[in-house]
């Protein structure tokens, strides 16, 4: 039997930046996703970071560590082989997984290279074949700096092939996003192979709505028009700290990271369940259980895409809705591109998010059903990724049976 040789596809990212569950999962769904849609999916880390979260000491051979990490997950996703870790940050440029050469050859050979974050720096090998493609899944500073004509982003982007951006409200007239003729951004969202989430095995039910997250990320503020715009999504919980005494037979709970003593005080002494994300956030399966298991999701959006209405919209509430749990989020805007009041809601008041609250423990049965529904027309991964493949000139491989 001949068996025809797919195109192959590259995806560039930064799981060994941050090797926390949420992001092998944002990762795992693209990889899984191209792989479904009838490629060969290749994974490539060239970011010349130097991967200090596995490193205990600076004689730790953390590049080891991390080709390590990546092997593993890689095997986890019936995806062996098909890696490699190019350590930049190396005066040697140590490559694991595929040698130097495999790798160069690699690029050469690929339909498609995808620069997912935007978080690798294009090198010639990348697109000398015109074939890299920028995957923002943070928009706001890329936008405002191309504003401000900032050459260094300018050159950044100027490699890539197509662009395109979590911010699916860019361009509206209720976005405050500056629009760039330069660069054609196009919208996408987070792609979610729903089987990994539905009927997830649960270690028990919680009664809370939960979210994961960090507490406290004092950088990456950006000035538009003399505002300064915040990362950190605490100034939004701040607004909403007397939420659970609005929703008093609901309990509300905070998986955190970047927080101390006086934050869980605070928090704990309002009414809101705080515990340690890094107690499960490392491991996938742990990550997904906590997901799952939860009673859905509640949590706020950072400052930049809820004042500028970018449309943004987070890749975890994607696995919360896909593993049936309803989501109360903060608005960015995203309502004029997926539905909300029946298993998504966006909030702007307190008053809306103790509606919304309200509403999901009302029918809750309905919101769970109407989470999954809105997960698999809008998030599904034959969705998300079969639109960028359309409009990259790369459709889905139809033929490919799963």
């Amino acid at each position: 039997m001949n068996v025809r040789k797919r195109d192959r596809i590259v995806l560039l990212g930064m799981m060994t930046k941050m090797p926390v569950a949420g992001v092998v999962w944002q990762t795992a769904h693209y990889l899984v996703g191209f792989e479904r849609l009838g490629y060969e999916v290749y994974y490539v880390e060239a970011h010349a970071r130097t991967p200090t979260m596995f490193m205990a000491t600076e004689a730790d051979d953390g590049s080891a560590k991390a080709a390590a990490f990546i092997d593993s997950v890689m095997r986890r996703f019936g995806l062996a082989g098909r890696w490699a870790y190019h350590a930049l940050h190396e005066p040697d440029a140590r490559c694991f997984g595929m040698s130097d050469s495999q790798l160069r050859a690699l690029y050469r050979s690929a339909a498609l290279i995808v620069n997912l974050h935007g978080g690798t720096v294009p090198l010639p090998e990348h697109y000398e074949k015109g074939r890299l493609v920028y995957v923002e899944t943070d928009p706001v500073q890329p936008q405002i700096e191309l504003y401000e004509n900032n050459l260094d982003t300018i050159a950044f982007l100027e490699p890539h092939c197509a662009f395109f951006t979590f911010g699916e409200n860019y361009g509206a007239e209720d976005c405050g996003l500056p629009v760039t003729d330069r660069f054609d951004f196009r919208p996408t969202r987070q792609p979610v192979v729903l089987d990994f989430w539905q009927g997830a095995t649960l270690e028990g039910e919680s009664d809370a709505l939960t979210t994961i997250g960090n507490w406290q990320q004092p950088w990456r503020e950006v000035v538009f028009r003399g505002e300064v715009y915040h990362w950190s999504k605490h100034h939004e919980f701040l607004k909403l700290l007397d939420l659970p005494r609005r929703v008093p037979g609901q309990p509300l709970e905070l998986a955190l990271s970047s927080y101390d003593d006086p934050d869980k005080q605070m928090l704990q002494s309002r009414g809101w369940r705080v515990r340690h994300a890094m107690d499960f956030s490392m491991d996938p399966d742990a990550y997904r259980g906590y997901v799952a298991g939860s009673r859905g999701e509640f949590t706020v959006a950072k400052d930049q895409n809820v004042r500028l209405r970018s449309g943004w919209f987070s890749d975890r509430s994607a696995t919360y809705l896909a593993a049936g749990r309803p989501v109360v989020t903060q608005d960015t805007g995203f309502g004029n591109v997926l539905p909300t009041g029946a298993g998504l809601f966006a909030f702007s008041t307190m008053d809306e998010a103790v509606a919304a609250i309200d509403a999901v423990n009302g029918d809750y049965a309905k919101h769970r059903r109407a989470a999954v529904e809105v997960a698999r027309e809008y998030f599904s991964h034959d969705i998300v990724l079969g639109r960028l493949l359309e409009d990259v000139g790369c459709p889905a491989k139809s033929s490919v049976a799963w």
